[in-house]
């Protein structure tokens, strides 16, 4: 998935159906001038619903929805007849779709699963019609309920990848090459920070026709919690991942002090990320000899399960693929 159809976010203006009116017809016949009301209730109006469908991968296809509309319920009418109910929108969206307030930021709902549907604005109730409001002392009411007016307001809606696992690491880190050499994603690489701008997904073949879901996530910067860097764009993604693939090259001049700064910024963003499962590739091994790798097998942390990988040779890739397969089952 190229980054410039991969959408994340998507403000849009949304309103709900106003209610139809009751009708406050009085019934006449030749028989019986003076039969009473039979005034209809009015319809109700549409829903507004989010609904889970497991064939989108982005929020690509409301880039350029600003408004959407559900329809009126119809007005009541004589003989009793009931209004017509307004037409629900169906806003059909990836799993793993949050609601929100654009303004304030409250969580409002989520969609996880395919079919699931979320009411995100209900349509106002129809209105009585006057012949509900017939008494012993009041024969002929005259009047009849107004429908209730629809709800509108402009809300967010938000994507969290939802993934098996999520590559974790600072810019240039190899997450980028890993993930098109494992999958089907062709991913933007090149040797400079942020080369990737938005997450990428991809299928990984495993053993006897099984599969997992990668996401290649933005490289991390220290204050990356804060907002630096690409900052919480991009952090908000990582919660949704079952294992967290941690990548370090090399050539780095500490492996347990960057290990440690990525494990600070997802504890400073939200703690229960730490629960997730772990593991460790330290990155371009090809780059080095082997008597350097011997000496940087000693320094990794012992906290961590750790593979020492190379996406250039296909180094320990399988036994790569082993661990992840372990973790997720």
């Amino acid at each position: 998935m190229s980054n410039e159809n991969f959408i994340d976010y998507v403000k849009i203006f949304f309103h709900s159906g106003k209610g139809g009116s009751g009708s406050a017809h009085l019934q006449r016949t030749a028989q019986d001038p003076k039969a009473g009301p039979d005034g209809g209730d009015g319809g109700k109006g549409g829903d507004v619903i989010l609904r889970g469908n497991r064939n989108h991968w982005t929020l690509l296809h409301l880039r350029y929805t600003k408004h959407m509309i559900a329809e009126d319920g119809g007005n009541g009418s004589a003989n009793q007849c009931f209004g017509k109910n307004g037409e629900n929108i169906y806003v059909e969206v990836p799993l793993g779709t949050v609601v929100k307030d654009p303004e304030t930021g409250e969580f409002l709902g989520e969609v996880t699963e395919d079919g699931q549907e979320y009411i995100i604005m209900k349509g106002g109730r129809g209105g009585q019609g006057n012949v509900h409001f017939k008494t012993p002392t009041r024969q002929t009411p005259r009047f009849a309920q107004p429908g209730e007016e629809g709800t509108e307001g402009w809300l967010a809606l938000e994507l969290k990848v939802l993934a098996d696992v999520g590559l974790v690491g600072f810019p240039n880190a190899g997450k980028s090459t890993l993930i098109s050499v494992l999958s089907n994603a062709k991913p933007k690489i090149a040797d400079y920070p942020f080369t990737t701008l938005k997450p990428n997904l991809g299928m990984v073949a495993y053993r006897d026709y099984k599969s997992f879901v990668i996401a290649d996530i933005p490289g991390i910067i220290q204050g990356a919690s804060e907002g630096k860097g690409l900052g919480l764009r991009f952090l908000r993604h990582i919660e949704r991942n079952a294992i967290l693939l941690f990548m370090v090259p090399c050539t780095s001049e500490s492996i347990k002090k960057e290990y440690k700064i990525l494990l600070n910024e997802l504890k400073s963003y939200n703690p229960e990320l730490l629960d997730k499962k772990r593991i460790l590739a330290i990155t371009k091994c090809d780059l080095i000899s082997e008597s350097e790798l011997k000496k940087i097998q000693k320094k990794v942390p012992a906290d961590v399960e750790v593979l020492f990988i190379s996406s250039l040779t296909n180094q320990n890739l399988m036994p790569l693929k082993d661990k992840i397969w372990e973790f997720l089952n």
